[in-house]
């Protein structure tokens, strides 16, 4: 078997694997899969994807390893046939999870010093979701809990690694609107229901509030 037919057979065999992998897979797996060096696999790589010029198809790096999927362009095609399963996510998620991304490992505390709000229950949904996980905890007074993105995360927004998310413009930290970042379709109307909820620590006692009005009158008047 001369070289040039040994190669087409790597790249059809690489397509097999791929066709029939359920998640991405890394360069390391590929190589001992089809039992070559890394430098024929990223050779047998190009080629692939070279052929997935121009089609449906193509070959992607995603979350560190390698899968063919769709193009993005021909995705109101896909969803006649198989409509995609949607997770609503409120603003208040949307922004806690695009602040996680782009200042990972990042504690609770660091979070709610840029959004200005609890997130304690953003962040439970998030975990809950997958998208979010725990990354030990932070040498600090209390050692509050690190929090970053997972394989999920890449998967879901198509990227090899967080070092692909888009670069945000140049503007004060302190105040960053990271949440522009991600798709917009991604972010349903915030609704009221959605506010209460995901910032329970803002909610105050009714009898409080009437008591901190009654004083403030009986202030005035005395002043009077």
């Amino acid at each position: 078997m001369d070289n040039q037919e040994n190669s087409a057979n790597l790249t059809a065999a690489l397509e097999c694997l791929l066709f029939l992998a359920e998640e991405p897979l890394p360069d390391e797996e590929l190589t001992r899969m089809l039992e070559t060096t890394p430098a024929q696999t990223q050779e047998v790589i190009r080629e692939l994807a070279a052929q997935y010029e121009g089609r449906g198809l193509q070959l992607a790096k995603i979350a560190g390893g390698w899968q063919l999927c769709t193009r993005p362009e021909y995705a109101p095609f896909i969803a006649r046939m198989h409509e995609p399963e949607k997770v609503r996510m409120s603003r208040a998620a949307l922004e806690t999870l695009a602040i996680i991304a782009y200042r990972q490992p990042i504690t609770r505390p660091e979070i709610e010093a840029v959004r200005g709000v609890n997130v304690d229950g953003v962040i439970v949904r998030l975990l809950e979701y997958g998208l979010i996980e725990e990354q030990g905890r932070k040498e600090a007074p209390g050692r509050p809990m690190l929090y970053g993105t997972t394989e999920d995360f890449l998967v879901h927004f198509g990227l090899d690694s967080v070092k692909d998310l888009p670069q945000l413009p140049e503007v004060d930290e302190a105040a960053v609107e990271v949440v522009a970042a991600l798709p917009e379709e991604a972010e349903p109307p915030l609704t009221e229901g959605s506010l209460a909820e995901e910032s329970p620590a803002e909610d105050v006692p009714v009898e409080e509030v009437a008591t901190e009005e009654n004083a403030t009158a009986e202030e005035i008047s005395s002043a009077e």
